[in-house]
């Protein structure tokens, strides 16, 4: 639109540059009275008499150019104002929409009416039983001579006194038991994509809480008496082989902000989005708010005050995605940076890296959490949940509302604009007509 009302603004600019110099050279030109002046004159006429009946007939068609430029410029503005506020209108409904989806997503998750959690359950035909604590720790056991099985073995001999000791003082926990997952079909999925050995991880929240794990002599070598080598030794189990620690203050931490009130300090992270800003289809959630945390973790287990969602977990899954379906998952792929799984066991490790074949039987998962939630809270959700779909669905309804008029105010922009281009071609004749033949209309 702009380009052409520049075009055109040249070409009436000159035109009525015109009609203004004959209007102060012959202060003595007939007035056009009424309607008159607004009466279009046949550009395709030439125009004969006598010198002030061609005078006459130049001002008529400048005038004419000139008032009918400024209403079809004017209607074109108008048009591109509807254009601009439907535009706009939709924006703030695709915005909102996407609010409420995410939201309505958030409450499927709370209350465990996912589509997948309770119908997709592939992997736990040999163990349909929900993981608890007391079986991750027998599942961490088994790896006797880890650094995790020795520490799970210090605390079932001696209880809450391993945290006084030296090397365990500064230890949070092993990777395993410091999440929860609702849907054991997502724990094994989790373990996989993150290893036994992370699994089996120590987690410290300082470097100091690391150098006290292991400790060495002058040589380098390790000081088999000191540290978790000490202690492995002093119950019959020595440490063996390599292992994992991590140092929570040494993470960077996610830096955004959280979900308003949520109870669990979810990261508040943005849905992946398609080109035409919907969200891909199947998409659960993000791995990092999948994991439920103790409440004694959420807070400040950093020096810095941070707690393990934003370090810990968001370090080990960043901003993995999770799908219902790996159709739905290879669907998504522009979308995914990070990484994704699909419930059935698809796994996309980052951008351009698949995991493929059949999934591994994982040892170490992470445990279920108990079932707290009461029928009234449960009563509560589902009632949030179909008010927000409604609203959705008014949305919907609002938003197809909105693009046919759109469509509308688009055609009628087109419309006035060929009716422009084609006055343009009319006037930018005529003004040629008056620079090659100026004498026609000056002269008395």
């Amino acid at each position: 639109m702009l380009f052409s009302c520049v075009q055109v603004l040249s070409v009436f600019l000159y035109v009525n540059k015109f009609y203004i110099c004959k209007q102060s050279v012959h202060t003595e030109a007939p007035s056009i009275q009424g309607s008159s002046a607004l009466v279009p004159v046949n550009l395709n006429e030439d125009p004969v008499g006598t010198p002030d009946n061609v005078q006459t007939g130049g001002y008529q068609q400048a005038d004419y150019f000139f008032r009918h430029s400024q209403k079809l410029q004017d209607d074109l503005r108008k048009s591109g104002i509807k254009i601009k506020q439907h535009e706009d209108s939709i924006s703030l409904l695709n915005t909102e929409r996407n609010k409420l989806e995410d939201s309505i997503r958030n409450l499927q998750v709370t209350i465990g009416k996912s589509e997948s959690s309770s119908t997709t359950k592939i992997g736990n035909v040999d163990n349909p039983n929900p993981t608890t604590d007391e079986e991750v720790n027998k599942q961490i056991l088994q790896h006797e001579k880890s650094a995790a099985g020795i520490l799970c073995q210090l605390k079932t001999r001696h209880g809450a006194q391993v945290s006084h000791l030296t090397p365990t003082k500064d230890v949070v926990g092993i990777v395993a038991m410091l999440g929860k997952i609702e849907d054991d079909n997502l724990s094994r999925l989790f373990s996989e994509y993150i290893g036994v050995e992370t699994m089996l991880a120590i987690v410290c929240r300082t470097y100091e809480g690391v150098k006290a794990i292991e400790m060495y002599d002058t040589e380098g070598c390790i000081n088999k008496s000191c540290g978790l080598h000490g202690l492995g030794a002093s119950i019959g189990r020595a440490l063996d082989g390599r292992f994992l620690a991590i140092c929570l203050e040494s993470l960077r931490p996610y830096a955004g902000k959280y979900v308003v009130d949520d109870p669990q300090r979810k990261l508040d992270i943005l849905n992946p989005r398609l080109p035409n800003g919907e969200c891909p289809a199947g998409f659960l959630g993000f791995a990092v708010n999948m994991i439920s945390v103790d409440s004694s973790n959420l807070f400040c287990v950093t020096p810095s005050g941070y707690g393990l969602r934003e370090t810990l977990f968001y370090n080990l899954f960043s901003r993995l995605q999770v799908y219902k379906t790996r159709a739905e998952m290879l669907q998504a792929l522009p979308c995914i940076s990070d990484g994704a799984l699909s419930l059935d066991g698809g796994m996309v490790r980052s951008c351009g890296v698949f995991s493929l074949g059949n999934r591994e039987d994982v040892h170490v998962r992470f445990p279920t959490p108990e079932k707290s939630m009461g029928l009234d809270n449960n009563i509560e959700i589902e009632t949030q949940l179909k008010e927000m779909t409604w609203k959705k669905e008014k949305i919907l309804e609002e938003l197809k509302r909105e693009r046919t008029l759109l469509d509308m105010a688009k055609f009628n922009f087109n419309k006035k604009r060929n009716e422009f281009v084609k006055f343009l071609a009319q006037s930018s004749s005529y003004a040629t007509e008056v620079q090659t033949a100026p004498n026609r209309f000056t002269s008395r």
